[in-house]
Parts: structure tokens; sequence; C-alpha cells
């Protein structure tokens, strides 16, 4: 073999190790680019991911936010009606509560119903004898019923007529200019026993009270409808 056969089987030599590389060289790079690829989708998947997750977090973060928010503006509304329909219930009884001043204006029919209150009183209490409390404006009508209300109670309850001793301390006044913000009495009498361990208050003030809240459920349904009176 002369030179010029080994030096043409050398390039042959070279040019297919140079075409081996050149495969194995795009190989590689195919591999690299499909792995560099695989790897770039999974980053962004995973930051997708990430987004989607931190987005829902803040989302559900909003919706707590709104919900809290909701319910303390449904509470704040439920209140100022509740409020409001106490304002008018109050307002209610704060009228009748004056109404009751204009009872004592009949002098006949208001010593009827002194004398009515006060045999309920013993009625109540069953004590031979009893302290009386009224207030010192009222206390004319009640010494000129008291006769009439001890024979009558002691009819109901088949006792002997019992003493009723009329208290020196009196109960409030009616309000006027004077005294508009002190503690007041619209008519009525306490009876209480001699030891003052019983005491059967019937005052106007303190019927209307029983009274009152014995029947607010009613009012409130007339007023307010079923829900309100069972709220």
């Amino acid at each position: 073999m002369n030179d010029a056969d080994v030096s043409k089987q050398i390039h042959q030599m070279v040019c297919f190790i140079r075409q081996e590389a050149e495969e194995k060289a795009n190989e590689i790079s195919v591999s690299a680019e499909e792995e560099f690829n695989i790897d770039k989708l999974q980053l962004v998947e995973a930051e997708k991911k990430k987004i989607r997750q931190e987005y829902e977090r803040k989302d559900k973060q909003v919706q707590v936010r709104k919900k809290i928010e909701y319910s303390m503006q449904l509470n704040a509304s439920r209140l100022k009606v509740l409020q409001a329909q106490d304002d008018l219930v109050n307002s209610m009884k704060e009228s009748a509560s004056k109404e009751l001043l204009n009872i004592g204006v009949d002098q006949q029919n208001y010593e009827q119903l002194l004398s009515y209150l006060v045999v309920q009183g013993l009625l109540g209490l069953k004590e031979p004898s009893v302290l009386l409390r009224c207030r010192k404006d009222d206390l004319q009508y009640v010494e000129s019923i008291l006769d009439t209300a001890k024979e009558e109670y002691a009819n109901k309850a088949n006792v002997h007529s019992p003493e009723i001793v009329v208290d020196q301390v009196y109960l409030p006044p009616a309000p006027s200019y004077q005294n508009a913000h002190d503690r007041f009495c619209s008519g009525g009498i306490v009876l209480a026993s001699r030891d003052g361990k019983i005491v059967f208050e019937n005052s106007l003030d303190a019927r209307l009270e029983v009274v009152f809240r014995k029947k607010l459920p009613e009012i409130r349904k007339s007023l307010f409808g079923q829900v309100a009176a069972s709220a």
C-alpha cells in the first residue's frame, strides 16, 4: 500500500470518526433539549400550580372576609331593627303610663278603683293586720274607702275585718314640672304585712308593668308579626 492509499484510508477513517462524533453530538443535543423542555414544562406547571393555589387561598380569604362582613352587617341591621322595635314598644308603655295619670281625675271612679285594689291586696296577703302606703294626695280617698274595703274583704274571705294602718311614709307623687325627672307614682296602693316580710305591690305603675310584661308577646306580634313575637 503506497502512501496515497494510506493517506486516503486515514482520511476516510477521520471522516467516519467525525461523522460519528457529529451524530453523537446531535443525539446529546437533542436529548439535552428534550430534558430541558421537560424540566421547563415541569417548572412552568409547578409555578402555575403555585399561582393557582395562591389564588385559591386569597380567594378563600376574600370569601371569608365577605361572609364575616355580611354577617356583621346583618347582625348590625338586626340590632337596629330590634332597637327600633324596643323603642316603639317602650314609647307605647310610656304613653300608657301617662294615661294612668288621668285615672285620678274622676274622683268617684278613682275611689272605687282604690277600694278594689285594697280588697285585692288583702285577699293576696290574708293577714289580720296590714300596713298600707299610698300617695299623700290620695290619702283622703284611701281613708274614705277603707271601711268599705275591709268589710268587703271580710265577707269574701269569711274572716274578721282586718286592721289597716296607713303608713306615714308615702308613695312618690305624680310627675310635675318640679319633679319631672324624679321617681313618680301614677296612683294605687301598696300593702304589706306588719313585719314587712310580705309586700303586695298594687300601684297602677306596678300593675301596668305586670300587664305589659304578660302581654308583651301579643303586643310584639300585633306590631311586628309572628317572627318578632317569638324572637
